[in-house]
């Protein structure tokens, strides 16, 4: 499966003093960091830190309390639509219809991402990342394990620069994690950006590896 990032283009995302609260509590502050095209950072930290509100804030799902997020130094907030197309966000929950196929699901979530997809790149998808032969089943039939693949061909089917993960490690088995860890080495050489939250121990070989710790 090939990508469409255009690897002679640099990509930076920058954090700069970011500051979460929930209710009165503040979840984390002076949160900096700056991420390159080919660049991978891992935000860690217990529950309840701050990891999603981190997440949702970089998607521009949320705005920090203090601070901005900035793409290619243009803040997303003034980006609108180009920053969006930019991005695929998986967040922690699968967002599975339960009634529908792994094929409708993957067709209905690329198009509220607005990606269009071809009956073949569907199939493509769903057979790579293992649900060859099921993918006319009901999701409400298929383990957890199955359904969080189906959200996992998400990142299959886009051709985004960013990547932005939640748990995504979350329900798979040994021989998903390596397919997923397959697939995000390529993302990366080819010139992509991951940023992922995960309780799960995995080694993701890229050029610029990052931490972001959260307490």
């Amino acid at each position: 499966m090939s990508y469409n990032v255009n690897l002679s283009t640099i990509f930076m995302l920058q954090g700069i003093n970011l500051e979460c609260m929930r209710g009165d509590r503040t979840l984390f502050k002076n949160i900096n960091f700056s991420l390159e095209s080919g660049g991978l950072m891992q935000v860690r930290g217990p529950n309840g830190s701050g990891k999603t509100s981190l997440l949702r804030i970089l998607c521009g799902l949320a705005p920090p309390i203090y601070g901005e997020i900035l793409w290619d130094t243009n803040n997303i907030r003034s980006l609108g639509e180009k920053y969006r197309n930019a991005i695929t966000y998986l967040g922690h929950l699968n967002g599975v219809k339960d009634d529908l196929t792994a094929t409708e699901n993957l067709y209905i979530s690329s198009a509220l991402a607005g990606v269009v997809i071809t009956k073949n790149k569907v199939h493509e998808a769903l057979q790579q990342i293992g649900l060859s032969g099921r993918e006319s089943l009901p999701a409400k039939v298929l383990s957890q394990g199955q359904r969080r693949r189906i959200t996992l061909a998400r990142l299959l089917v886009c051709d985004t620069a960013l990547w932005i993960l939640d748990e995504p490690l979350t329900a798979l088995d040994s021989s998903a994690i390596e397919l997923l860890r397959n697939l995000l080495e390529q993302h990366l050489k080819q010139g992509g950006m991951v940023v992922m939250t995960t309780h799960q121990e995995i080694t993701i070989a890229a050029i610029k590896t990052q931490q972001l710790q959260l307490t």
